[in-house]
């Protein structure tokens, strides 16, 4: 363990892990009191309302957005590290063309589509204006190019100070609302302002930092011109974008199918389990977005950035292994506090889920890895493949066995998503020589 943090890449990246995961924990802190002050400061209904409003804007941006901060890292860092700043320009260009025409058409999309889905989706006709009000912030919400080209330029100390802006206006503003009496509206507009304000300050820092470092002209937005000069920009951008949105999918079809098979109460514990999962399995996200961009700096064709991953997979994994022994001690009285004792059932479910928690957090490195040989089709394939064994899986179990089998078919789930990836990193690895040749061609386009 001494000799790996002798690794000043692997300094780097733990490092860096721990920037986000300082900035995400105080953001999380902050979060919970904006969050009580308005479920304390309105009913009910309107504080659902409030999460609607949020959460239509939110989907709407998510189905929309491009993974252009992964463009930017994988065609970014390389030519920083060659010191072509044409090339950087042509990538960041893209990108900001392409968050730029997403976003809009996304902002245009969901404005059109509110009146005939608020009913639906459980916004009241009286709550359209400032929903759609609400949909203006989707052009900066579905933005990644600043969060990329402060990864690329090595800025995670600002990314992880920028999360804690909207949280903390936020929770500012939530107070100022409950204490003013300011109602539903105040409390919409707080969310709004903290919101843009968020986005906004990311896009400062990183326009900043490019002056600092005299990058100049890097936010010129283009698609086809610089797409022209960047082999594969279009291929890289789609592949991730539909792999993306099959992963974000889980959740919520998982969530589908147990009510519609099992009802809502069943839905309801799932929803508890994954949500408990997800949170402990946050390490290995940070893990991952410091991850990827240090790789992307090396030679493929090395041992090094392989050797890189099994290291930090093996610490994932052993902070994957923490967290399930705290989880089988600790999950109980949490979930017991948090919702009550009348949902302390989700226990026995996130006891069988977690199982599958070290093969989560040890394979993060694996998608990170194909990205950087090129092999994006891999990944999509790989994902694609999961989700449908995991549907499969999921239909047949809960037959089987109820809600138990909801969790026995996410295990099922994740393992077989480390397995279909793994199989593509490790012939990746065995071609690693050939890789020399395909970062040659990108690099002359």
């Amino acid at each position: 363990m001494k000799h790996w943090f002798s690794d000043g890449v692997f300094r780097t990246i733990v490092r860096n892990a721990s920037y986000l995961g300082s900035g995400k924990l105080l953001g999380a802190l902050l979060g919970l009191i904006a969050l009580a002050c308005a479920g304390r400061g309105m009913t009910p209904a309107l504080f659902g309302t409030l999460v609607l409003i949020h959460s239509y804007a939110n989907g709407v941006g998510a189905l929309a957005k491009f993974q252009t901060w992964q463009f930017i890292v994988r065609y970014g860092a390389p030519a920083l590290a060659r010191g072509d700043e044409n090339e950087l320009r042509d990538v960041t260009g893209f990108a900001f063309g392409l968050d730029l025409a997403s976003g809009l058409a996304g902002m245009a999309g969901g404005i059109i589509l509110l009146p005939l889905l608020a009913q639906w989706v459980g916004i009241g006709h009286d709550d359209i204006g400032l929903a759609l009000l609400y949909c203006t912030l989707i052009p900066t919400m579905t933005a990644a190019t600043p969060t990329g080209i402060l990864r690329v330029l090595d800025r995670f100390d600002q990314i992880a100070v920028q999360q804690i802006v909207t949280p903390l206006l936020r929770a500012i503003g939530a107070i100022i609302a409950y204490f003013g009496h300011f109602g539903f509206p105040g409390f919409v507009l707080t969310w709004y302002v903290a919101d843009l304000a968020g986005d906004l300050c990311l896009w400062f820092m990183a326009v900043q930092e490019l002056r600092r470092r005299n990058i100049r002209h890097a936010l010129r937005p283009g698609l086809f011109g610089p797409a022209s000069r960047l082999k594969g920009a279009w291929d890289f951008v789609w592949t991730t974008n539909i792999a993306h949105s099959i992963w974000a999918a889980w959740g919520p079809v998982s969530n589908l199918i147990v009510g519609a098979m099992l009802g809502p109460a069943s839905a309801g514990l799932f929803k508890i389990a994954a949500t408990f999962f997800d949170s402990a399995s946050k390490p290995a996200d940070l893990l991952s977005r410091s991850f990827y961009p240090e790789i992307m700096r090396l030679d493929p064709t090395s041992r090094h950035p392989w050797q890189l991953a099994i290291r930090s997979a093996i610490i994932s994994g052993g902070m994957g292994f923490a967290i399930l022994l705290l989880v089988m001690l600790g999950g109980a009285p949490l979930i017991g506090l948090v919702f009550g004792q009348r949902y302390i059932e989700a226990y026995d479910l996130l006891q069988l889920m977690t199982v599958s928690l070290i093969v989560s957090m040890a394979s993060f490195p694996l998608e990170s890895l194909l990205y950087m040989a090129g092999r994006q089709r891999a990944a999509l394939v790989a994902e694609g493949a999961a989700a449908l064994g995991y549907a499969v899986l999921l239909f047949v179990l809960i037959h089987m066995f109820g809600i138990a089998g909801a969790g026995l078919a996410y295990v099922a789930g994740v393992s077989l998503k480390t397995l279909t990836m793994l199989m593509p990193t490790i012939w990746a690895y065995r071609d690693r020589g050939s890789l020399s040749h395909i970062m040659t061609r990108e690099a002359h386009g």
